[in-house]
């Protein structure tokens, strides 16, 4: 025996044998570059603890903490043409839309569940910026609009958490038309006397906006959610004017009348819980829901 074999040769196979590091062992802080544990950030609703910065939830995770026992039925949704123009630019666009659903996990950029909230029916839609940018296109309108005619037919609140760049440009004029297609369902909502509620978290922005996300009975936001039509680069280059610190955050927005609450996330599933039940003139539940601590994606 000598060197080589005790010690060179056992050197060589731990390298061989060594695991890598996962990628997504750490997360980085957006707003204070600091490095957190992943399953931290995981236990804690997605949120930075030490920062209280709120990281995007996927679509499945956001429904997760919704619903009483993390269990809901999943709403079909009608099928609409998938390139009704045949879009290329850099890429063809059937070959975004195959990518995007490998990536999320979804068919589009809406989801749809239906369940319960401390034991009360409602139907939730979120929104998976994931998903090419939480565009609005047809199928993710079909969503919307699925998701309203549920909830007047059932008799429940909606609720609808949009994360959203605005319209899909692949789909051009037929994208735009999905916002009077979707305040129509609204409007429908609102003759129902069912409650209508919008969580708006970060980034809301485009025709979104500009639709079913500023229509809502209650307006929710997330802190320092970015919420407004046009990005406040482009306002400032069109005004040519410096905007006030926080613009178009959720807080500034609220101190202007525009959204009616800012709740942190710990605090969102039980305010939800109330506002329905407020809303619907329901009673109080008896016990509420215990979610464990931990809401695993």
């Amino acid at each position: 025996m000598n060197w080589l074999t005790n010690v060179v040769r056992p050197k060589i196979r731990s390298f061989l044998n060594r695991r890598d590091t996962p990628e997504n062992l750490w997360i980085k802080c957006p707003e204070t570059g600091q490095l957190v544990f992943y399953k931290d950030v995981e236990a804690n609703q997605f949120v930075i603890p030490s920062s209280n910065y709120h990281m995007r939830m996927s679509a499945t995770v956001r429904l997760k903490s919704m619903f009483d026992g993390e269990t809901w039925l999943d709403l079909a949704v009608r099928e609409v043409a998938t390139d009704p123009l045949k879009f290329r630019d850099e890429q063809r666009y059937i070959d975004r839309l195959r990518d995007a659903r490998a990536k999320t996990n979804l068919n589009d950029a809406v989801k749809l569940g239906l369940g319960k909230l401390d034991g009360m029916p409602v139907v939730i839609a979120v929104q998976d910026f994931d998903f090419m940018g939480g565009s609005l296109g047809m199928a993710a309108a079909e969503a919307v609009i699925t998701g309203l005619e549920t909830a007047v037919d059932r008799g429940t609140p909606f609720i609808i958490f949009a994360a959203s760049g605005g319209a899909r440009m692949q789909e051009g004029i037929l994208s735009l038309m999905q916002l009077p297609r979707t305040t129509v369902a609204v409007q429908k909502m609102r003759e129902s006397c069912k409650p209508y509620i919008v969580v708006l978290t970060n980034p809301t922005t485009g025709g979104v906006t500009a639709s079913y996300a500023m229509l809502g009975d209650v307006h929710i936001a997330e802190p320092g959610a970015l919420i407004g039509f046009a990005g406040p680069r482009v306002i400032e280059q069109t005004i040519r004017e410096k905007l006030p610190e926080g613009f178009q955050r959720a807080e500034y927005l609220k101190d202007h009348g525009m959204v009616d609450m800012v709740v942190h996330r710990r605090k969102l599933r039980a305010t939800l819980s109330d506002l329905c039940r407020i809303l619907t003139k329901a009673p109080p539940p008896r016990a509420r829901a215990n979610l464990p601590a931990r809401v695993k994606a």
